[in-house]
């Protein structure tokens, strides 16, 4: 859970209320996008946030609705929801070149930037990326039963490995679709390093290998990394995470 001290809070154009840190320095400013059901207290975003702050660049980490302790509920926010979180975030609190740093579903997040935001994007960082995940990895998977399940009680539940289980909304699984982004044209007009654990049971590798053949980008790597998992928040992880904003820097 994000701890209130020392946050501040940023009033959204949808009305809602989204938690942040920022620290100063020079840019471009790496911004942080967590997981879903993850929030800014996370390994990685903290551990970022004071490798930036040791180099003495701006640094921007926050909750989406429904997430740590922005307003909402979780039940109640979708793909678009948080879209529109990152958006009012970037556009409210970073001035100039941004390097966001999108972990699971941040790495979708990242991607819907990359298309309202390419010219503000220095380059780009993505852990474990999930992009379409509500479609290639929820709704692909439910069995008929899920799907009728979806349909008219509006929610199923589905397990974790990584904590407790999934609520997924049949709005959340809607909205997803008129955010995909392996449908259509993804150009990332700079420099992109990507970064998948091969024991990652959340996103699999797969994915990772459809996101490299499916962007238009001059400048993309991806680094696989043998039995790291989905966190990806051990030290030779976090250590290969700070290679790569420093690279795209």
């Amino acid at each position: 859970m994000s701890d209130a001290k020392d946050a501040q809070y940023l009033d959204t154009p949808q009305g809602r209320r989204i938690a942040y840190h920022r620290h100063a320095g020079m840019g471009p400013t790496i911004v942080f996008l967590g997981g879903l059901k993850s929030d800014m207290e996370g390994t990685k975003a903290v551990h970022l946030e004071a490798w930036a702050a040791a180099q003495g660049r701006a640094f921007l980490r926050f909750d989406y609705s429904g997430h740590g302790i922005s307003s909402e509920r979780y039940e109640d926010t979708c793909i678009g929801d948080w879209h529109q979180d990152t958006l009012a975030v970037i556009d409210q609190l970073t001035e100039g070149e941004i390097v966001p740093v999108g972990s699971s579903m941040g790495g979708w997040q990242a991607l819907l930037l990359a298309k309202a935001r390419a010219d503000r994007i220095k380059g780009m960082v993505t852990i474990a990326a999930a992009p379409d995940f509500t479609e290639d990895g929820w709704w692909q998977s439910f069995t008929d039963a899920q799907k009728s399940e979806l349909q008219s009680k509006g929610v199923v539940y589905l397990p974790s490995d990584y904590m407790e289980p999934y609520v997924v909304t049949k709005r959340m699984i809607e909205d997803g679709r008129a955010h995909l982004v392996l449908r259509d044209p993804l150009d990332l007009p700079f420099p992109v390093r990507c970064l998948q654990g091969t024991a990652d049971t959340a996103v699999s590798t797969e994915t990772a290998l459809k996101l490299m053949d499916h962007a238009t980008c001059t400048d993309m790597r991806l680094t696989l990394v043998k039995d790291a998992d989905h966190r990806f928040s051990d030290e030779a992880c976090l250590a290969l995470i700070e290679a790569a904003v420093n690279e795209v820097l």
